[in-house]
C-alpha cells in the first residue's frame, strides 16, 4: 500500500467468465463504496489488455472484484504478483485450490472437515449412465455462482442431459439435503452464520434476482451448529491458505444434528454488493459497506 493520503485503487471487474455480469455489479458497488471511504478509484473491466491498462493507471493497490474463471482461479493473481501490485483476497495457490472443487475437497478431508463423496467424469459418460446412485448433483468443477447445476433425483428415469456449454469434465457428487448455511471469514475471524431461504434450489437466479432468496442472520439454528460453521469455515480458510475475505457454504440436514452438516465449498471472491452475503455479515458485525471494502484495501499485499 502507498502512503499517499488517498491511495489509487484499481477495481478489477467484469472479465470473461460466466459470472461477468455479477462481477460488474460487485465492482461498481465496491468502487462507489471505496470513493465514499476516500480512495482515488479507477474501474477496470479486466480484458486481454489488463496489463497495459494497469501499467497506464499505475494503481497503488488492486481491488479484485472478479468472479469465476481467470479472476478467481489464480490467473489474475499471478499477473498481479508478476507486476508487483498489492491486491485483495487470496493469492495464486489458495485461489486455484478453492476454485477446483475436487482438489479443495481433498484439502478439506485432510483437515478433518466433513464433505460428501464426489468424482470427476467426462461429460459423455455422465449423460450415458448414472455414475453414482441417485440422488446426486452434476456441476462444473471450476465455476461458481451455481452456474451449470443439475440435480438428479432418486426418481429420475435416466442420467442428465447436459447443456452444450458444460465443460468436458464435470464433478458428480452425492446430493446433500437440508438447509443452506454460509459463513464469512475476515482475516482470522469467522463472522457469523446466515440461513439462506429459497423456494427451491439455491441456483443462479435465487442468488442474484430480486426476491430470489431471503437471508436470516444470525441463522436460527442450535448453538452447536453455529459454532461448527464458524469453526469449519475458519479451518477451511486456513487449510486452503486463503487471505482477506472468504465465504464457506454448507448444507445442514436438521434431522441429523451435527452429523448432517456438510461443507460444500469455499468462495475466495464472494459477491460484493451491499446486500450480498459477506457484506451482510460484515454489517451485522458493525462494519458499513465502505468500511468493509476499505478493510480489504488496507489488507492488500503481494505474496499472498
Amino acid at each position: 500500500m502507498s502512503s499517499r493520503a488517498n491511495p489509487k485503487v484499481a477495481v478489477l471487474m467484469g472479465g470473461a467468465s460466466a459470472e461477468r455480469e455479477v462481477s460488474l455489479t460487485s465492482g461498481r458497488e465496491c468502487a462507489a463504496a471505496l470513493r465514499e471511504a476516500g480512495y482515488d478509484v479507477v474501474e477496470v473491466d479486466a480484458g486481454p489488455d489488463l496489463v497495459a491498462r494497469l501499467n497506464e493507471i499505475k494503481p497503488d493497490v488492486c481491488f479484485n472484484a472478479l468472479h469465476g474463471r481467470w479472476g478467481e482461479d489464480g490467473c489474475v493473481q499471478g499477473i498481479l504478483e508478476w507486476l508487483g501490485l498489492p491486491y485483495t483476497h487470496s493469492g495464486v495457490l489458495a485461489s486455484a485450490l478453492a476454485m477446483d472443487k475436487q482438489r479443495s475437497k481433498e484439502v478439506y478431508r485432510a483437515a478433518g472437515l466433513p464433505v460428501v463423496e464426489s468424482v470427476i467424469r467426462c461429460k459423455a459418460e455422465v449423460m450415458g449412465r448414472h455414475v453414482m446412485a441417485p440422488p446426486y448433483v452434476v456441476k462444473p468443477n471450476n465455476e461458481g455462482s451455481s452456474v451449470g447445476i443439475y440435480i438428479v433425483q432418486e426418481v429420475a428415469n435416466g442420467p442428465p442431459q447436459l447443456s452444450d456449454d458444460m465443460p468436458e469434465q464435470v464433478m458428480v457428487e452425492t446430493y446433500a439435503p437440508g438447509r443452506e448455511l454460509t459463513t464469512t471469514v475476515m482475516g482470522d475471524r469467522a463472522l457469523n452464520v446466515t440461513d439462506i431461504l429459497t423456494d427451491g434450489w439455491y441456483d443462479y437466479d435465487a442468488k442474484y434476482k430480486e426476491g430470489g432468496s431471503r437471508h436470516v442472520i444470525p441463522a436460527e439454528v442450535p448453538q452447536e451448529i453455529t459454532e461448527a460453521c464458524l469453526d469449519y469455515a475458519l479451518r477451511a480458510h486456513q487449510a486452503l491458505g486463503c487471505r482477506g475475505v472468504s465465504r464457506t457454504d454448507f448444507r445442514w440436514d436438521d434431522t441429523r444434528g451435527l452429523d448432517g452438516l456438510i461443507l460444500l465449498e469455499t468462495n475466495t471472491q464472494p459477491g460484493m454488493t451491499p446486500t450480498s452475503l459477506a457484506p451482510e455479515q460484515a454489517a451485522h458485525a458493525g462494519l458499513s459497506f465502505p468500511e468493509f471494502c476499505a478493510w480489504m484495501v488496507e489488507d492488500a499485499s503481494c505474496n499472498r
